[in-house]
């Protein structure tokens, strides 16, 4: 295995680079060259991974690292993470996007889901089964979300959402969205709500290009 650029300059080790953290960044890797790199032009080509990948990065311990062993992860911290996003710009396959799955999407659901949707989401993602996504960027609103347009507007039980993301890392594959929509917009700021939608449960979603 090639040596990890901090090895080739000689940059010391941090503190937070245990010994099961240096084993993941190994194991990430490995996985990474054998499974990812030698499809790597085809999917960038695509503009899209195949779901397969995912399942394979699961099943190798990729997924969720950082979130509990109780919701389908793997109990670790951040510092597992940062091993695997390390891994990923060493062997130069920064679309894979597992490290917003990873890093954004999953925490997001872990402080801000009910117990009932981490149960149901949380070990779907650490398996593959669910690609995770946020969607915050519109045409016409970038980082300044009391701008957005997208509406939310109660429907009974659920929520009736209109509106056009853009710029979504994962967005052409994944299937558990965070979306950034207006649900009171009277309110600025604290009329902005973040709603999570099962892609392959509404009716009416569509992927751009």
């Amino acid at each position: 295995m090639a040596a990890s650029p901090a090895e080739i300059l000689g940059v010391p080790k941090p503190d937070w680079a245990s010994e099961d953290v240096g084993m993941l960044y190994d194991m990430a890797t490995k996985f990474l060259e054998t499974e990812i790199a030698p499809h790597y032009d085809e999917f960038e080509k695509a503009e899209i991974f195949d779901h397969e990948s995912w399942k394979k990065a699961g099943e190798n311990g990729l997924l969720c690292a950082s979130m509990p062993e109780e919701y389908g992860g793997s109990g670790g911290t951040f510092a597992h993470e940062s091993a695997i996003i390390e891994a990923i710009s060493h062997v130069g396959v920064d679309g894979f996007g597992i490290a917003l799955h990873n890093s954004i999407v999953a925490p997001y659901i872990l402080h801000y889901g009910s117990e009932e949707q981490k149960k149901k989401w949380l070990p779907k993602m650490a398996s593959g089964e669910l690609i995770g996504a946020i969607a915050m960027t519109e045409p016409g609103a970038g980082s300044d979300l009391q701008g957005v347009k997208t509406r939310a507007e109660k429907d009974g039980n659920q929520y009736r959402i209109n509106g056009s993301k853009t710029f979504i890392t994962n967005g052409q594959l994944a299937n558990l969205i965070i979306v950034v929509a207006k649900t009171d917009p009277a309110k600025g700021a604290k009329g902005t709500s973040l709603i999570v939608i099962e892609t392959d449960e509404v009716e009416g979603f569509e992927r751009g290009r």
